[in-house]
């Protein structure tokens, strides 16, 4: 499948472009308080090294916005800064330090409050991201349309944006998100049509970690292969190091990135001689922060296990009492089942030491194909009792 993307206009995030091309980033936001100035820094550190791209702080007053220079300072990833009503705060923050500002302009007051908050940003280069929220509608939309519909979560959106057109302001992408997944696939379909801004997507409220994944898997999936999206964000209640990685599980099952290991691990059955499920949940904990690309085994059947994990870079193969180490889908050598986590570990880790020192992100070609790399003799795996 071909999947051909919405042209939408480009904008910079700090140092990550969004839009008109560019690959699609991950955002999460800090579940910290931001006046915890260490705190918050210390998850955008955890954040980042799964694959965070772009984090967004929630600015609730001037000691917070005080608070989001000191760690834009000091964050490894571009920050921006989520602001509601008070104009004063988006001020405070773009002359302390900040990458973007999520605000809707139509909740700023006048227009000469938004147009000190544009004229700032343009001063700045900064873009602004219009968040626009099932739960939170004008008034008089929900009066109109009757509850909040895909189309008056859009008319809302260009509301906010006409505000931004009319100081002649456009580096500005939008987000339409609602608590299912139909009425957010409508609205980003509805103002995918509308205009040529980025779209910043997810479902908000999605739930908790295994409802939650699947709606936004849905939702967001949906969008991403019909070419909708620029950036996004799953939106779980759970540890948001968890939205970033269901975030690039979407990205990496469609295609549109690739990073980390993808793991491959049979279903469960009643052929199973090791526990697959502990063991997959363990090996993918230890590489997450690995960001070359490999794809490893992890089987429950030596019978089937070569088979089934052919096409993998790496894998294992449990038995009782004996499992296998099988690398691009020929066995290399029997080793106790006990001892299958630590061998796959050691070899995914020299592995990728031999893909950083030969400059490769992959062990796949775009088409697919294997990438030799060099070996040393001494690190060679023996093939002793293969």
């Amino acid at each position: 499948m071909d999947i051909k993307r919405k042209k939408t206009r480009r904008i910079m995030v700090g140092s990550v472009p969004i839009g008109d091309g560019a690959p699609i980033s991950v955002q999460s936001m800090t579940t910290t308080d931001t006046r915890d100035i260490e705190g918050t820094l210390r998850q955008i550190e955890e954040l980042q090294k799964v694959g965070c791209e772009i984090i967004r702080l929630a600015v609730v007053d001037q000691e917070a916005a005080e608070a989001v220079g000191k760690i834009h300072q000091r964050s490894p990833i571009p920050v921006i800064a989520d602001i509601h009503f008070d104009y004063h705060l988006a001020l405070t923050v773009i002359e302390g330090g900040v990458d973007a500002v999520r605000i809707n302009p139509g909740n700023i007051g006048s227009q000469t409050k938004i147009r000190a908050i544009v004229d700032r940003m343009k001063d700045k280069g900064l873009p602004i991201r219009i968040g626009v929220n099932a739960g939170s509608l004008e008034r008089d939309l929900l009066d109109y349309y009757g509850h909040p519909t895909p189309e008056a979560m859009v008319e809302s959106a260009m509301r906010h944006v006409a505000l931004l057109e009319k100081e002649n302001f456009y580096d500005i992408k939008i987000s339409l998100k609602a608590s299912n997944a139909l009425d957010t696939i409508d609205a980003y379909r509805l103002a995918s049509e509308r205009c040529e801004y980025p779209l910043h997507i997810g479902v908000s409220e999605a739930g908790p970690l295994v409802s939650g994944t699947v709606k936004s898997s849905v939702g967001l999936g949906f969008l991403l292969a019909n070419g909708i999206g620029d950036t996004v964000r799953v939106s779980l209640a759970a540890d948001p190091v968890e939205e970033v990685k269901v975030a690039w599980g979407i990205l990496k099952s469609l295609g549109l990135r690739k990073r980390g290991v993808n793991v491959i691990a049979c279903p469960t059955c009643g052929r199973l001689e090791i526990d697959v499920v502990g063991l997959a949940a363990k090996v993918e904990e230890r590489l997450a922060h690995v960001q070359e690309t490999m794809d490893i085994s992890i089987l429950g059947c030596v019978v089937n296990g070569i088979g089934e994990g052919k096409e993998a870079d790496l894998g294992i193969a449990g038995g009782q009492g004996v499992g296998i180490f099988f690398e691009n889908g020929e066995v290399v050598k029997k080793i106790p089942s006990a001892d299958l986590e630590e061998l796959l570990i050691a070899q995914v880790e020299k592995k990728v030491e031999m893909m950083r020192a030969a400059g490769v992100s992959s062990l796949r070609t775009a088409e697919g194909h294997r990438v030799t790399l060099p070996m040393a003799p001494e690190k060679a795996i023996s093939a002793e009792n293969s």
